[in-house]
């Protein structure tokens, strides 16, 4: 049986890591639920103790900077010679949380239409809907909700997390990132996602966007090991409202048309 080499230093987390803005955010704890702690502590983490994974999608517009979001958290790279992605590419990201092994499966989505189809297909199962959009591109917000019910076409609305990322901050001035703000932010609150602004360039927030997601992810996991093994009262997982469902409810029934 092989064993995996120690996870990378940075890639340890031992306290929770704060949201961009409480305004939207999945919750304003400061801290890891104390049975998470408990269960790492003495632990009882289940399967998540056993390598566990997490599959995270990453969706949103053509040139919206996907690509740069993840390589520069996995790579540490900035490329700016941009490659549109052809289908799919995935990144695997290992993490120790509170001294427990956990991994995230990254998946980079192509945003070309005549890939979507194809993109599509690599939903299914994901725990993490991270939708990408660019500051500077009011329209590719605008496009969140539509991404947001293709992936949800393929996954239980209430048990995926879901984010709202605007990339290239670089690139905006403070007077038109904060009217755009202010959209992302309602719209976050409306598909109750969490928001956060970063810049691949630069690096802004990108490492403390992934952690978070880590940890987020990571928190849910071990939750649900608890209330398998019935150590947990219902409500404590940390889950996304599902007063959206309506909105999408229509779209999970619909079978899709792509590729037709």
């Amino acid at each position: 049986m092989s064993v995996l080499p120690p996870v990378r230093r940075d890639r340890v987390i031992a306290q929770l890591p704060q949201c961009f803005r409480k305004e939207a955010a999945i919750h304003t704890k400061n801290d890891f639920n104390n049975k998470v702690k408990t269960a790492c502590q003495e632990q009882r983490t289940g399967t998540v103790g056993r390598f566990k994974i997490s599959k995270v999608i990453v969706v949103g517009d053509l040139a919206v900077g996907k690509t740069c979001l993840i390589n520069r958290f996995c790579k540490d790279t900035f490329d700016k010679n941009y490659k549109a992605t052809i289908g799919v590419d995935f990144e695997m990201e290992r993490f120790e949380v509170l001294g427990v092994p956990f991994s995230l499966q990254l998946w980079d989505t192509a945003g070309q239409e005549r890939f979507k189809c194809i993109a599509s297909t690599y939903y299914r199962g994901a725990q993490v809907v991270i939708i990408v959009f660019d500051v500077n591109d009011i329209a590719s917000l605008g496009h969140a909700r539509q991404w947001l019910e293709d992936a949800l076409k393929e996954n239980d609305p209430t048990a995926v997390q879901l984010f709202l990322v605007g990339t290239k901050k670089d690139l905006s001035s403070p007077a038109q990132y904060s009217q755009i703000e202010q959209d992302a932010v309602k719209l976050a609150n409306e598909i109750q996602a969490e928001y956060w602004a970063v810049s691949s360039l630069t690096g802004e927030n990108v490492r403390e966007f992934f952690f978070r997601v880590a940890s987020l992810a990571f928190e849910t996991n071990v939750l649900a090991e608890l209330e398998k093994s019935g150590s947990r009262q219902i409500g404590d997982v940390v889950r996304i409202n599902s007063n959206s469902n309506n909105l999408y409810a229509a779209s999970k029934k619909k079978q899709s048309n792509c590729c037709q």
